[in-house]
């Protein structure tokens, strides 16, 4: 029976159709969010949104290769050159979106993979491909408006969490490992940071419990010698 129902999936995606294009697409949305939300949930650098969005501009990339393929069967040049030389020049200028803040926080992971999936989305308007162009342009929208939620309720709900926090000498630090340690948690990645008149540092918390980010975070502000925490 499930077999059955894998051979009939099969070969609904792999034919050429209005049809089997959003397949495709749902396919490469579903593919990005589990691997998103795996990522996601142990709190790494890349969640559902950037995973999605980067899922859906690869399946682009591919749906519209087979599109000028069956559009124009008889065209001497290669078409998709220029293509897949505007796919790899938007990634350097993805690139030039994400940054590391002074917190050790990444920013901008989500707005350069819009970037690339957009440049794929672009280059099927570009040589007509209506279908292929709203289908995609709706699982984008889908992953900003509905998986944005999905992925904050997702960080919310983690045990895992990365914290910034500014001491005011070295014994805080020593003060804090041994409170963690004496707590329900573990921690990770720790790194240290000395400036000249303060002491920082990050790290990746686990809690035994979800849903107590704040209960954490409050305790650690309120221990003796922490000045500043903030969630990254």
């Amino acid at each position: 029976m499930l077999y059955d129902a894998y051979l009939s999936a099969a070969a609904v995606v792999t034919e050429w159709s209005g049809f089997s294009v959003f397949c495709r697409l749902l396919l490469a949305v579903l593919v990005g969010t589990v691997i998103g939300f795996n990522r996601g949930w142990n709190n790494k650098g890349a969640g559902i949104k950037t995973h999605t969005l980067v899922c859906i501009g690869a399946a682009t990339s591919m749906i519209l290769a087979e599109y000028v393929f069956h559009q124009f069967p008889d065209a001497r040049a290669d078409m998709n050159r220029i293509g897949a030389q505007v796919i790899s020049g938007v990634g350097f200028l993805g690139v030039g979106t994400i940054i590391v803040t002074g917190r050790n926080q990444v920013r901008g992971l989500t707005t350069a993979a819009g970037l690339w999936a957009s440049a794929c989305i672009g280059l099927m308007a570009g040589i007509g491909f209506l279908t292929g162009t709203l289908f995609a342009l709706l699982f984008v929208l889908f992953t900003f408006f509905v998986l944005d939620k999905v992925d904050t309720q997702m960080h919310r709900r983690s045990r895992n969490f990365d914290l910034y926090v500014e001491f005011d000498d070295i014994v805080a630090v020593r003060k804090l490992l041994k409170t963690l340690t004496a707590w329900d948690t573990s921690y990770s990645d720790f790194l240290l940071t000395k400036g000249e008149t303060s002491v920082a540092a990050t790290f990746t918390l686990k809690v035994g419990e979800p849903n107590r980010k704040e209960y954490y975070i409050d305790a650690i502000q309120n221990l003796d010698g922490v000045a500043f925490v903030f969630e990254v």
